[in-house]
């Protein structure tokens, strides 16, 4: 007979427990077919195999894994390896942990946490490739372990955090923690906005727009935990590898608008106020575009705001003051200017009666039919410009 006991990941203590007596295959994973069904979404639907082996006069368990985050064994990774009595098993860094017992008798003791020298890993790397836990903790901010900085600026400092305490996840482990800088914490208009982001983000629920975990206050310090999304902004992209063409500029903005017009139907309207290429980031896993940044983001009314936006991307009445949804759609116009030629987008900025326009003729790559669509989207008076982000959306197609 053997038996596998889930484990308290804090205490090692029993959660459940699966004794097999004559079975010489025991399948684990996600999915309803297996022996052991463990509903972790960091768990493969079928994550490993533990098989009896005849050798001679005695029988040896062997584990294979299948699992595609990988397979712990006494906190080594492994692909395949024979099964010890009392050994360890963690499906995934951070997943489920088994303790794998021959010929079990009563109640199984809690187990002392495994240590690992960390050996063998590259100079590059966050996480031991032997037991899966980071190599380099900068500093502890409650349960969230800062591995790297990722940016710093006026407002304040992003991390690259990891939260120890989710090993069967409620979200991923390895996240982004933004902290609010003590100097701008004393100032009201900073706290506003850094607190708004945290409740836009806690309200929202699109592919398109990172998901929020946590916000709380810290040694006096605000922290907002999100979601990590690997890949690149749109203006670091262009400045290293130059324009791009037409039909990807039309793809990204045509997913900048669905977002968009997700928060501009909210109610009441949203409008975010800060669409620009470095706001813009191109998902890794799927060439999609993530909008970032939402401390801006403000309900759309008649009352006056502060001036927030980029120039060059900033719509003649948000630098009023008076920002509409419309606002956003010209970012979305002079953001499609600096995709297509890699330019700041003030260099194609003409003045035509008493107002100013963008006016692109002179670029071979932009067709007439595009270069109508941006100059709609830009025109300097919100009523003349789309309606809304659906209606420049469906222009946009027209002209790819």
């Amino acid at each position: 007979m053997v038996a596998l006991y889930l484990l308290n990941p804090q205490q090692k203590t029993p959660l459940q427990q699966w004794q097999f007596e004559n079975q010489s295959l025991i399948r684990i994973g996600r999915s309803p077919d297996n022996d052991v069904v463990l509903s972790d979404l960091m768990v493969s639907r079928y994550h490993l195999e533990l098989q009896r082996v005849h050798t001679g006069h005695q029988s040896v368990w062997h584990l294979t894994n299948r699992g595609t985050n990988g397979t712990f064994l006494d906190g080594t990774l492994v692909t395949q390896s024979s099964v010890a009595d009392n050994s360890i098993i963690q499906l995934a860094r951070g997943g489920p942990i088994l303790r794998f017992q021959m010929n079990p008798q009563g109640n199984i003791a809690a187990i002392p946490s495994l240590r690992c020298d960390h050996s063998g890993n590259s100079a590059n790397s966050l996480f031991c490739s032997r037991c899966g836990q980071p190599l380099t903790v900068l500093r502890q901010i409650r349960q969230y372990q800062v591995l790297r900085t990722l940016g710093q600026g006026g407002m304040g400092t992003t991390y690259l955090a990891w939260d120890a305490t989710k090993t069967i996840t409620e979200h991923p482990q390895l996240l982004v923690l933004k902290e609010m800088n003590a100097d701008m914490a004393k100032i009201a208009k900073a706290r506003e906005l850094f607190e708004r982001e945290a409740r836009t983000l806690a309200a929202l629920q699109h592919s398109g727009i990172p998901q929020y975990y946590d916000f709380f206050l810290q040694d006096g310090k605000k922290y907002l935990a999100m979601e990590l999304i690997h890949g690149q902004d749109l203006e670091r992209l262009v400045l290293e590898r130059g324009p791009v063409t037409p039909a990807q500029a039309i793809a990204w903005m045509l997913q900048t608008c669905d977002v968009l017009e997700y928060i501009h139907t909210q109610d009441p309207p949203l409008i975010h106020r800060d669409i620009k290429p470095a706001n813009l980031l191109v998902r890794r896993a799927d060439n999609h575009i993530v909008v970032l940044d939402f401390g801006a983001v403000k309900e759309s009314s008649t009352a006056p705001a502060t001036r927030i936006g980029a120039e060059g991307f900033a719509a003649p009445e948000q630098e009023r003051g008076q920002p509409l949804i419309q606002s956003d759609l010209y970012a979305v116009g002079a953001t499609l200017i600096f995709l297509l030629t890699g330019e700041t987008p003030f260099k194609f900025l003409k003045q035509r009666g008493r107002g100013y326009h963008f006016d692109v003729s002179s670029v071979p790559t932009i067709a007439p039919q595009l270069r109508r669509v941006i100059e709609r989207a830009t025109d300097p008076t919100p009523s003349d410009r789309y309606a809304t982000a659906k209606e420049l959306a469906a222009a946009l197609k027209s002209a790819r």
